[in-house]
């Protein structure tokens, strides 16, 4: 079968591997589609804190089973499922008491271990998560608003409160979404006026261009000077961290979502001085899976809307090309595999 590995920062090759063959309690599973995300072009560029190379990425998928030993979910062959790609040890501290998202030796597959973007890949049952109906290119998006759905749910936000997205990439506008279904009045702020017309039609209440002079005043004029009660970072930057901080008002939760290289310095006592509450936020779990397919099965969502190209997988060098030189006009690109 053929599969894209990273051999090297900005090294993409199609090269013919083994079709795997499942071990005791796998399936089989054709791949449908493939998402790629923001932490695959990091690994292409060589940005991605926990890349090792040669990688096959991909984690943001949909597949086909083919074959599925017996077993207690009704899960048979044919079935269009998604899967958990984080795997965690079982054993360790975080593990014992649940965070099998944050697993202390966690393995996600593209980064730590090979992914998805191959034509067949091996999965353990327990990891098949069935697709509700959803499309095949619909399933692929799942992962990536679990990440946000995930990291909404790492602190109380309440109908009416404003929060603050920071980001309007992919995982930025699905925190948005994940905001506004519960209520809230969402802000979003970015330095690309296409991502902020994309979060306008996604639901946001108030956007805001970083970049223009008077971003600071149009932020403090959206809360009356008060302050945001969620500030959500979706962009792994230091300054965007930063200005989470600023922006949040006394007794604020700031959300970590993005995930970077770059130290950041600030004067501690700020925290203290409003009393802010830090979230980190990793990966997801199963149950945030199930949560939004079900809603997205509901048509509760426009998730046709986050795709802005489609690839064959014979052409990801294109696609992650197109990708490393966004200009903010591309969210969520494609790789098919199979139909």
């Amino acid at each position: 079968m053929k599969a894209i590995t990273i051999a090297a920062p900005y090294a993409i090759e199609v090269r013919e591997i083994p079709v795997p063959q499942p071990a005791e309690g796998e399936a089989l599973l054709q791949v449908l589609y493939c998402g790629i995300c923001g932490a695959d072009v990091a690994s292409f560029t060589g940005n991605q804190p926990f890349t090792t190379y040669p990688r096959i990425p991909g984690h943001e998928f949909s597949a086909r089973i083919v074959s599925v030993p017996e077993n207690s979910r009704g899960l048979k062959a044919g079935d269009v499922v998604t899967c958990n790609p984080y795997f965690n040890c079982g054993s360790c501290y975080a593990c014992r008491k649940g965070l099998v998202n944050a697993c202390a030796d966690n393995k996600t597959m593209g980064v730590q271990r090979d992914g998805a973007f191959c034509e067949y890949i091996t999965m353990p049952v327990e990891r098949i998560i069935p697709g509700g109906g959803l499309s095949p290119r619909h399933l692929a998006l799942i992962e990536p608003f679990s990440i946000s759905q995930h990291a909404l749910s790492r602190c109380e936000v309440k109908k009416g409160d404003r929060v603050l997205v920071v980001g309007a990439g992919p995982i930025g506008l699905f925190a948005l979404l994940a905001a506004k279904a519960k209520g809230a009045e969402v802000t979003s702020c970015d330095i690309l006026d296409g991502r902020l017309e994309k979060a306008k039609a996604f639901g946001a209440d108030h956007t805001v261009n970083a970049a223009a002079p008077d971003a600071g005043d149009a932020l403090a004029a959206v809360t009356g000077g008060d302050g945001f009660d969620v500030c959500v970072e979706a962009c792994g930057r230091p300054e965007t961290f930063l200005s989470c901080i600023e922006h949040a008002c006394q007794g604020a939760n700031i959300i970590l979502i993005g995930n970077g290289k770059t130290e950041t310095t600030f004067l501690h006592s700020i925290l203290l001085k409003k009393e802010l509450n830090v979230f980190g936020s990793r990966n997801a779990f199963t149950r945030d899976f199930e949560h939004l397919i079900a809603l997205a099965a509901q048509g509760g969502i426009d998730l046709d809307s986050m795709i802005s190209a489609e690839y064959s997988f014979t052409d990801a060098a294109k696609a992650f090309d197109a990708l490393t030189h966004n200009d903010g006009s591309l969210e969520k690109v494609l790789l098919r595999f199979a139909d």
